[in-house]
């Protein structure tokens, strides 16, 4: 099985640390690719652009091993569904034989992230989580409400989604951000699972954010960077909020009808699934996000409306 740590990058100078987490759900592969490329372009900069300079530490984290060996989203439970507190305490007191998949993955990913901050110790961190949706119909990144994950999340080119904290426990965001200590958490959605553009996107949203927190200048990235982002994010809204997440409840036979993307209009009414009570409607007018069309995991879908 691959190691925790993709890589490791150091500059020159002192700076932030910049963690990109990718493969918390084994079956999406494209953030993985995406560290791999940063880590080749960042080896090669130098013969390009002798006048580079990065300034902190970049690392890759691979998030669940097992479930990224398998191909799929999850072994026993969806890891970026049980970053919480109560479950780190809850592992820590079951003897370790009886550890889920999900339970060690937990416990080693927290790990991993605190032993780097530790060792590195920076002035501010970023954790960039890198993710895919089962759906076509654009590029989003999901951010906490304080000033400075709302920046970051701006600078990214897509539209930012508020509200998730509230509407959906467990994930990077609950666990990681920690605006008080200066360690910061967002999420980037880069597209569909098997689009090979997903790859370039996330390696762009990379690179922008290592601009926005400054680890390198403006004048060494190259604006396609922007660019890629941009017209990914082209007719889609700037902000939104969550005001509906539609859970799967156990033994619920949830089937998503078919060809809904991200960001699609629907209006209060409309069927959007079925389960074996019959058709599940949209509770408002609003834009759905993360249609579920694979078999694993509890979302069925979520609902959000426009801010800016």
């Amino acid at each position: 099985m691959q190691s925790r740590i993709i890589g490791r990058y150091e500059g020159e100078e002192s700076g932030p640390l910049l963690i990109c987490i990718a493969g918390i759900h084994g079956n999406e592969p494209a953030g993985l690719q995406a560290i791999d490329e940063i880590f080749r372009l960042l080896s090669i900069e130098k013969d390009f652009n002798p006048g580079f300079s990065y300034k902190g530490r970049f690392v890759g984290i691979r998030g669940n091993l097992p479930a990224i060996a398998l191909r799929q989203r999850f072994v026993d439970r969806d890891l970026n569904r049980m970053l919480l507190v109560h479950e780190q305490e809850r592992i820590k007191s079951t003897p370790e034989d009886q550890w889920s998949s999900e339970d060690r993955e937990s416990i080693e990913l927290v790990k991993a992230v605190e032993a780097e901050i530790a060792d590195y110790n920076p002035r501010a961190t970023l954790i960039l989580d890198l993710h895919t949706t089962t759906a076509d119909g654009g590029i989003f990144t999901i951010a906490s409400t304080d000033a400075m994950s709302s920046r970051l999340a701006k600078g990214l080119h897509a539209p930012v989604i508020l509200g998730f904290e509230k509407g959906v426990a467990g994930t990077t965001l609950h666990f990681f951000n920690k605006p008080e200590e200066s360690k910061h958490c967002i999420v980037f959605e880069a597209g569909q699972h098997n689009d090979p553009q997903s790859v370039h996107r996330t390696a762009a949203a990379i690179v922008n954010c290592m601009r926005s927190i400054g680890c390198v200048e403006s004048r060494d990235v190259d604006h396609r960077h922007d660019g890629i982002l941009i017209n990914m994010s082209k007719g889609l809204p700037r902000v939104t909020e969550l005001i509906h997440h539609h859970r799967i409840q156990a033994n619920e036979m949830f089937s998503m009808h078919p060809g809904f993307t991200n960001f699609q209009s629907v209006k209060k009414g409309d069927v959007l699934a079925v389960n074996q009570f019959g058709p599940i409607e949209s509770p408002y007018d609003a834009l759905v996000l993360m249609p579920k069309y694979q078999p694993q995991g509890d979302d069925g879908f979520f609902l959000v409306r426009v801010i800016e």
